[in-house]
């Protein structure tokens, strides 16, 4: 997987969080547990890891991080906006995508909270190949700053975050790959993990921050001998 050769993008975290798409919304119960339960388990897990959360010192003290589960053809679960910093999440923070129109930039949802800002692109990855179950958006400034290191995908740092444009980027991006992770160039340290499976997908993230731990400790343990031989 080849992508736009990661530079230092334009930071775009001044409108994190912010739903930039038309969103027609309807309040609705929640969705039945055993829906959420599987999904909900792997982004305790993300979230345990500092892939989703809130940092007072990052992105305005805004929260980050959103998963979701396919549903259907053009619907899909997915965490509701702002819900990054909740260590522990239930029914009620998440919502029902029905429907969306990439090119016309709107989003149909139903649930008792508004979804994701980034639903629009969880969608365009379920729309790009129906291989894809789960999409898992996370942050994480060691996967993005060696995406290059690590051969992931990455994508134009001059495309921001929440847009058709970067959905269209991510979904050609997962076209042709059941799983992948993919770097967002114009979203600081934003990463998406896309698989079959909602298990697959969260070990595929797990993978990479691994290998990018990996590629740092021996950049460093080099430096230390280089500097005790110097």
């Amino acid at each position: 997987m080849t992508g736009h050769t990661p530079t230092d993008p334009p930071k775009s975290y001044d409108e994190e969080g912010v739903i930039k798409f038309d969103l027609k919304f309807n309040h609705a119960p929640p969705q039945a547990l055993e829906s959420i339960v599987e999904l909900n388990a792997w982004r305790q897990i993300l979230h345990s890891l500092g892939l989703t959360g809130r940092d007072s010192n990052r992105y305005q003290g805004l929260a980050y991080g959103n998963v979701s589960r396919r549903t259907g053809t053009k619907s899909f679960i997915v965490s509701g906006t702002q819900t990054g910093l909740k260590s522990r999440l239930s029914p009620i923070d998440y919502c029902l995508v029905l429907d969306f129109d990439l090119g016309k930039n709107r989003v149909q949802a139903a649930g008792p909270i508004k979804p994701s800002s980034e639903a629009l692109t969880h969608g365009a990855i379920y729309a790009s190949n129906p291989h894809i179950e789960c999409a898992l958006h996370a942050h994480s400034p060691i996967i993005w700053r060696n995406a290059l290191k690590l051969g992931i995908y990455q994508t134009d740092p001059s495309i921001a975050y929440g847009t058709p444009e970067m959905g269209q980027a991510v979904g050609l991006a997962a076209r042709d790959f059941n799983v992948g992770v993919i770097a967002m160039g114009g979203h600081e340290d934003g990463v998406i993990s896309f698989a079959g499976s909602i298990g697959q997908a969260a070990i595929e993230l797990l993978k990479c921050l691994a290998k990018a731990e990996e590629l740092e400790l021996l950049a460093f343990w080099k430096a230390q001998t280089s500097n005790q031989t110097g």
